[in-house]
C-alpha cells in the first residue's frame, strides 16, 4: 500500500470517527464552531465599521453597551422582586442598593416604553430613530448617553430645576404672616434671609421649622398649585398634571426618598463607592457633577440627619430641603 493510500484510509477514519460521535457531543461541537466563527465575523464587522464609519461605530458601540447594561439591569430587578415575593419583603425593607436599582429601574423602562409606543404604527421605527439621535436626552436613558453627554445633560437638568428655586423661596416668604407662631415666624424669616444673601443654612436652621411643614400652611395637603407645579420642577416631575395626581406624585416620590434616606443611614454614606455618592446627590437636589467626593459626602451626611429625624407628616420639609439644601452649597453654583 502506497503512502497516498494511507493517508487517505486515515482521513477516511477521522471522518468517520467525528461522524460517530455521540449526539451531545455533535451538538457541543456546533454550538462552539458557531460561536467561534460569530466571534470572528462580529470582529470583522467591528473593525470595518471602525475603519470606515468611526462617528456611526462610536455610537453603535454606546448603543449596543446600552443594550446590554439595561439587560443586566432588567435581570437584576427580576431577581430583587423574586427574591420580595419570595419573602413576603416589601420595598422600604430593602437594602439601600437594591431599593436605589429599582426605583431607577422603573424610570427607565417607563422612558423606554413611551419609545415602543412610539415605535408601534408601521415603518415609524425609522422615525423613532432619527428622533432618538436627535434628541438624545429627552428619549433615551442615560445608558445610551456618552460620557461627555452624561456631563452635560445633567448640568441641563439641574439648570431647569434651578429655575424654580426662587420661586419657591417667595411663596416660603409669603407664608410667613400665616404661621402662628411668633418664634417660628422669626425662624422662618431668618432663613430665608439667610438664603437670599447666599449663606448655606445650618441643619438646625431646617429643623426648627419642621411644625410649620407639618401643618397649615406648608404642610404636604395644604400646599397650593402654583407651590406644587415648582416643587415638580424642583424635583425634575412633570408640572403639566391636574393638581390632585401633581400632589399624588410628590408624596409619592418624597416617600421613596424618605425610605432610600432611611436605608443608606442603616448603610451608611462611607459604605458607598464616589459615584453612588454622587447619584445620591443628584438625585436629592445637588448639582454634584461638579462637586469634589468629600464634599458631596458631607453634604448627604447634612441631608441624612435631616432626613431620619422627619416623620412622615413632615415630608413637605424634605421637599422642600431639596432647595434649603442646595441652593448655596459652596460648589453648586453652575
Amino acid at each position: 500500500m502506497s503512502s497516498q493510500e494511507r493517508r487517505m484510509r486515515c482521513r477516511r477514519n477521522a471522518t468517520s470517527s467525528k461522524l460517530h460521535l455521540s449526539p451531545k457531543a455533535d451538538v457541543k461541537s456546533l454550538i462552539s464552531y458557531v460561536v467561534t466563527k460569530t466571534k470572528v465575523i462580529n470582529g470583522k464587522y467591528h473593525r470595518f465599521l471602525g475603519r470606515h464609519f468611526p462617528r456611526f461605530y462610536v455610537l453603535y458601540t454606546i448603543f449596543m453597551k446600552g443594550l446590554q447594561m439595561l439587560w443586566a439591569d432588567g435581570k437584576k430587578a427580576r431577581r430583587i422582586k423574586t427574591n420580595m415575593w419570595k419573602h413576603n419583603i416589601k420595598f422600604h425593607q430593602l437594602p439601600y442598593r437594591e431599593m436605589e436599582h429599582l426605583r431607577q429601574f422603573r424610570r427607565d423602562v417607563t422612558k423606554c416604553l413611551f419609545l415602543g409606543i412610539l415605535s408601534i404604527p408601521p415603518f415609524a421605527n425609522y422615525l423613532v430613530f432619527l428622533l432618538m439621535y436627535l434628541f438624545p436626552r429627552q428619549l433615551l436613558i442615560r445608558h445610551f448617553w456618552t460620557p461627555k453627554q452624561q456631563i452635560d445633560f445633567l448640568d441641563i437638568y439641574h439648570a431647569l430645576r434651578k429655575q424654580s428655586h426662587p420661586e419657591i423661596l417667595c411663596y416660603l416668604e409669603k407664608v410667613v404672616p400665616l404661621i402662628s407662631d411668633a418664634g417660628l415666624q422669626w425662624h422662618m424669616t431668618e432663613l430665608c434671609t439667610k438664603m437670599q444673601r447666599g449663606t448655606h443654612p445650618a441643619v438646625h436652621d431646617i429643623l426648627a421649622l419642621r411644625e410649620c411643614f407639618a401643618n397649615h400652611p406648608l404642610g404636604m395637603d395644604q400646599l397650593r398649585a402654583l407651590q406644587m407645579k415648582a416643587l415638580c420642577r424642583a424635583m425634575l416631575l412633570t408640572p403639566y398634571l391636574p393638581s390632585v395626581l401633581l400632589r399624588h406624585r410628590l408624596k409619592t416620590h418624597t416617600t421613596v426618598i424618605h425610605q432610600l434616606d432611611k436605608a443608606l443611614a442603616k448603610l451608611g454614606v462611607g459604605q458607598l463607592t464616589a459615584q453612588e455618592v454622587k447619584s445620591a446627590c443628584y438625585l436629592r437636589g445637588l448639582n454634584s457633577t461638579h462637586i469634589a467626593e468629600e464634599r458631596c459626602r458631607t453634604w448627604l451626611g447634612e441631608w441624612l440627619q435631616i432626613s431620619c429625624s422627619l416623620k412622615e407628616t413632615e415630608l413637605s420639609l424634605l421637599l422642600h430641603n431639596v432647595v434649603l439644601l442646595s441652593i448655596n452649597y459652596v460648589g453648586s453654583r453652575r
